[in-house]
């Protein structure tokens, strides 16, 4: 799963790392320390006079589905299991129409250590040895506020999802991967940057083979990421800072 990402980066850079556009008026809060129920920058693509436009917007991220009754549905939406994606309620539209993809320079996950009630769990922080961007495969969705006015401008929620899969096996063949694989049971989907540009086309494409793609090809991108445990700071949502991503041995020894 991810419940937990780091997104520092200026809304130039990642907008110029993306290849995309933005309004001017964007507005992108650096942080080291996302949580789910947070507003987060999203990439998608829209057709504007036929022609294909790729955007970055800012969406809360925790998906609310349009036939929602209040926005609290998304507190529980924020990742997106790809095996039922396509028949889960909440997401069935979604992924059908409105496919994201959501940027990121790693993620924090939680290795438990010990059984029972006296395990403790001990965070990561995954993100790519070349510290490049990850993009995640996401879903995006526009909601109506029934209690706002017609004229106003925060009548229209957009939120999203991260998809998710199951952690790689391990084999042996790839010390990340094996490392992945005992440090959580779901991983968040990331894009390559060619099955970016399938994922995000607006065009009328089945939704089915696309999410077997980016599947097919998610342990591949994943083989080129890091792993250091930090430390446990990053628990709390108030601590926000680069010193939540620092290796946990180099803290022990300030």
């Amino acid at each position: 799963m991810c419940g937990r990402y780091v997104m520092a980066r200026a809304i130039g850079d990642l907008v110029a790392d993306a290849e995309a556009e933005a309004d001017d008026a964007l507005e992108l809060r650096r942080s080291w320390n996302v949580a789910p129920t947070t507003d987060v920058p999203v990439v998608l693509e829209r057709l504007i006079d036929d022609e294909v436009v790729r955007q970055v917007h800012v969406a809360k991220w925790g998906l609310v589905p349009i036939w929602a009754k209040d926005p609290s549905v998304g507190v529980r939406a924020f990742n997106a299991r790809s095996e039922t994606v396509l028949e889960k309620p909440t997401f069935r539209s979604a992924i059908k129409a409105r496919r994201c993809a959501i940027p990121a320079e790693g993620y924090y996950e939680w290795k438990k250590a010990g059984t029972g009630k006296a395990g403790t769990k001990r965070p990561f922080f995954v993100h790519p040895q070349d510290d490049s961007m990850i993009y995640f495969a996401g879903i995006y969705e526009w909601w109506k506020d029934p209690s706002k006015a017609e004229d106003d401008d925060e009548r229209w929620l957009l939120s999203c999802s991260i998809l998710t899969m199951a952690s790689p096996e391990a084999t042996g063949e790839s010390e990340v991967l094996d490392a992945l694989h005992g440090l959580h049971d779901r991983l968040p989907i990331p894009l390559d940057r060619e099955s970016m540009a399938e994922w995000l086309n607006p065009g009328d494409k089945e939704a089915g083979p696309l999410v077997e793609q980016v599947r097919a090809e998610a342990y591949a991108v994943a083989g080129q990421w890091s792993l250091r445990e930090v430390a446990s700071a990053v628990g709390n949502v108030r601590n926000d800072g680069p010193e939540l991503t620092e290796p946990l041995t180099e803290l022990l020894t300030e």
